[in-house]
């Protein structure tokens, strides 16, 4: 009961939950969760607390934690565990086997891995190599010297990349040396991407990472509100821009028929720009000097999108004009073509900009990208389809 309540709160609740409890309590809800998630949430604890954590665990695990503690957030470091199944190259199969008898009953072994005495990996030894192998034969005659393995400090998005072609429960991490600092679940690094991944969607509108199901409703209104009062002050330029425009639309009522529609295509346009563009960025697919490409890119697709949408758009506002016997009813459906290519052409600069900018700043490409695309894509809308209409309809 303790591990789920934990488990649905981001981690400085869930530590705050958990140090209410005994330490010989905590300790074992630390160990079934994801790795990760159980070292955020050690890293929460008052040093008193966690000490008494970490002396309350198995020495290896304890020990494992505090070289994890090293590690940046984000990093492979942080989800390590430690590894059990450990041979000097001289050990025989039969002395292998024996070992891993007594492991599998307290430890989750998937292969066996092969260390000279310095630590440094030499070898991968698989369960049908042990199985298959006569037990006099040395270790060194049937462990996989070739071997794939991650780097601690390597960050989780690059890791990712790294085995999306390698499907292996268990992935060894050694240093530059070549030592064997613990290995790391495959189902740990995707759930933690998971996570990650989702976060995204609540960052593009404000939503703090941290905010779960359980978080506390003043907590819950505490990160959202200061984005929603920003979300305001943004929705105040656009109406500012209205504003500029106010004897245009007294004189063309019809216009404000059309400000919804020009708003909210250019917005989703902007929207599958800034959706590709994260993608990229989370998934490092966007190299570097390939920034100009991508936006030029989503720029000729605002132009195409644009063209073609703007047509029926077009074709209304010539009915609805029509209808009204409207004596300007061609050139306002011409406007409306004008400011919908244009519109969506910004829009799919911006939201491809808005994600770059942030990143080069070094805040997070998600964080509140919405909002600010939003703001643009109204303005943007807003102003073509006023100002064009001010200066072709006199």
């Amino acid at each position: 009961m303790l591990k789920q309540e934990a488990k649905l709160r981001p981690p400085n609740e869930a530590a705050a939950l958990l140090a209410e409890h005994p330490a010989a309590s905590v300790a074992p809800v630390l160990l079934g969760l994801n790795p990760g998630f159980a070292q955020d949430i050690l890293s929460e604890f008052p040093a008193g607390f966690r000490y008494e954590v970490t002396h309350a665990t198995p020495p290896d695990i304890a020990r494992q934690w505090e070289r994890n503690e090293t590690y940046p957030q984000g990093s492979v470091g942080r989800l390590m565990e430690p590894a059990s199944a450990l041979f000097r190259p001289e050990a025989t199969v039969g002395e292998a086997v024996e070992q891993l008898r007594a492991l599998v009953k307290i430890h989750f072994i998937t292969y066996g891995y092969v260390t000279d005495p310095a630590g440094r990996l030499l070898g991968v030894v698989t369960m049908r190599d042990l199985l298959f192998t006569d037990s006099t034969v040395a270790l060194s005659e049937v462990m996989l010297r070739e071997f794939f393995h991650l780097k601690p400090e390597m960050q989780l998005a690059e890791a990712m990349r790294l085995v999306l072609d390698r499907h292996f429960p268990v992935y060894p991490v050694c240093d530059d040396q070549g030592v064997l600092v613990g290995l790391v679940r495959g189902q740990a690094m995707f759930e933690e991407q998971a996570i990650e991944i989702t976060a995204q969607v609540g960052t593009m509108v404000g939503v703090e990472k941290e905010e779960r199901l359980a978080t506390p409703f003043q907590q819950s209104l505490k990160f959202r509100h200061p984005w929603l009062q920003l979300n305001l002050l943004t929705a105040f330029v656009a109406g500012a821009v209205v504003a500029i425009f106010q004897d245009t639309v007294d004189r063309l009522v019809i216009l404000a028929l059309f400000l919804p529609v020009l708003a909210g295509q250019s917005g989703n346009t902007g929207c599958q720009a800034l959706a590709v563009t994260l993608r990229g960025l989370t998934l490092g697919e966007l190299k570097a000097g390939k920034e100009r490409a991508l936006v030029m890119k989503e720029a000729s697709l605002g132009l195409m999108n644009g063209a073609f949408t703007g047509i029926v758009a077009a074709a209304g506002m010539y009915f609805v004009a029509n209808h009204q016997n409207n004596p300007d009813a061609l050139v306002l459906s011409v406007v409306v073509w004008l400011a919908l290519v244009g519109s969506c052409v910004a829009s799919g600069i911006c939201g491809a900009m808005v994600p770059l900018t942030l990143k080069r700043f070094g805040a997070d490409p998600a964080t509140a990208s919405s909002i600010f695309l939003t703001t643009a894509t109204d303005v943007v809308s807003m102003g073509l389809l006023l100002g064009l209409a001010t200066l072709l309809i006199r």
